[in-house]
């Protein structure tokens, strides 16, 4: 049986939370690997909605251990206030079923105010941070000046740590007409979250490697999507972590081998929250139906999303670079009634057709896409739960995806339900 990956294969917001609680139901570990609480997923089960951002989607459901990994940034605030708020609807989470890990880098309260002060900064030219403190909290981690979660247990050493951060990042405040932090007040309120964050840390790589030697199913869970990643997305209009599949060796302390076959979410057509460059971006009625008929607004920050056509070219670079085996096609009962529907199929850039995004910052803005036109289909996808209930030309559709992509339609998603889906191929059993 295989490890199984899942990512997203756009710019996030595809859909990654539902599929990875179906996927959860087999599996018997599930581990978050990079990101931080600027990562939203949605899940509805039996009629309750679940929006979970720092917690992996298999805290939903019973006899799973879900682990937050060391390539995650955690905010001890945001996490306890999460686990609180998913323990009011319902569900139980103890150490027994959550573990996060010791080496994992914490968000402190200077980070998001440092990382509003320098958007506030940006003026017209912001990146589109969500504010939350993510991208400083890597920097420094990267830098070597951060605060991991098993500092907490040592009180002396953690206070030099604060002190030493607040002198580097206090100059910057300063200098932004920001308000200063203290570094009595960051301790304080640290230590009084220790004992309740210290009862979940542990030696995740560890558990993990235990749980394949015992022949158990896992499932790592990416945040965010490809075009967000720092090496390989829209540079600079990116997280500031690497959300591809190979991160998840990393982030949670495996070896590459044992990650298995990558799910790429992938949704029917194209969402971007934030700024940056969308070539399908779409500023007429069709755009707004698709927003409406999505819901299309980010689960963390309730930003209205950017709607656009399905982009093949985008899709079919991120299954390259990131290494997708298959994808599952969420949201395919947006599209239902449109009579016409267009995939984009390459881009034109100063005159000449290419197949693929280029790099470049300046060239990403130019690009043009090049459309194919399709019929759309009568009768409706939503709620279908097996192939012979999918219209013949949203078939068709999704067949023409398949081809532009190169890669297959593992799992189509038919609406929020997790019953509403139909599974092609088993990505635990290829």
């Amino acid at each position: 049986m295989s490890n199984v990956a899942v990512i997203g294969s756009q710019w996030g917001d595809e859909g990654k939370g539902k599929i990875v609680d179906v996927l959860s139901k087999e599996a018997d570990v599930v581990v978050r690997f990079q990101g931080g609480h600027n990562a939203g997923h949605t899940l509805v089960v039996d009629g309750e909605t679940y929006k979970l951002h720092l917690l992996p989607s298999g805290v939903v459901r019973k006899n799973k251990l879900s682990i937050i990994g060391n390539g995650v940034v955690v905010d001890p605030k945001a996490l306890l206030w999460e686990i609180d708020n998913v323990k009011s609807q319902g569900i139980e989470i103890t150490p027994d079923n959550l573990m996060l890990a010791e080496n994992a880098t914490l968000i402190l309260p200077v980070h998001p105010a440092l990382d509003i002060a320098m958007e506030e900064a940006r003026g017209a030219k912001k990146i589109g941070t969500t504010g939350r403190g993510i991208g400083l909290a890597y920097e420094d981690k990267v830098a070597r000046r951060g605060i991991r979660v098993c500092d907490l247990a040592h009180p002396e050493y953690l206070r030099e740590r604060i002190e030493n951060m607040l002198d580097y990042h206090n100059a910057a405040l300063k200098g932004l007409g920001a308000t200063e932090l203290k570094a009595d007040e960051v301790y304080d309120e640290l230590m009084g979250m220790a004992d309740r964050i210290l009862s979940f840390a542990g030696v995740t790589w560890k558990a993990i490697d235990d749980a394949h030697k015992a022949g158990k199913k896992i499932l790592f869970e990416g945040a965010q999507g490809h075009f967000l990643d720092v090496d390989h997305g829209t540079y600079p209009f990116v997280t500031s972590s690497n959300t591809v599949a190979a991160q998840a060796a990393a982030g949670a302390g495996v070896g590459s081998k044992k990650i298995g076959y990558v799910l790429g979410i992938t949704k029917a057509y194209t969402t971007r929250v934030g700024s940056g460059p969308f070539p399908t971006e779409l500023h007429d009625d069709d755009g707004e139906t698709l927003g409406k008929r999505g819901h299309e607004f980010g689960t963390s920050t309730g930003r209205k999303r950017r709607c656009g056509w399905f982009d093949a070219v985008l899709v079919r670079q991120a299954i390259k670079t990131g290494g997708i085996d298959g994808i599952a096609l969420t949201k395919i009962d947006v599209l239902d009634g449109f009579d016409e529907i267009k995939i984009c199929v390459a881009y034109e850039l100063n005159g000449k057709e290419i197949d693929y995004l280029p790099s470049s910052t300046v060239d990403q803005a130019n690009i043009k896409p090049i459309y194919k036109t399709i019929k759309g289909w009568e009768g409706l996808t939503e709620g279908a739960r097996s192939w012979s209930d999918v219209p013949g030309d949203a078939v068709k559709y999704i067949r023409y995806i398949e081809e532009l992509i190169e890669a297959p339609v593992a799992l189509l998603s038919t609406s929020p339900d997790r019953d509403d889906t139909i599974l092609m191929q088993d990505p635990f059993k290829l």
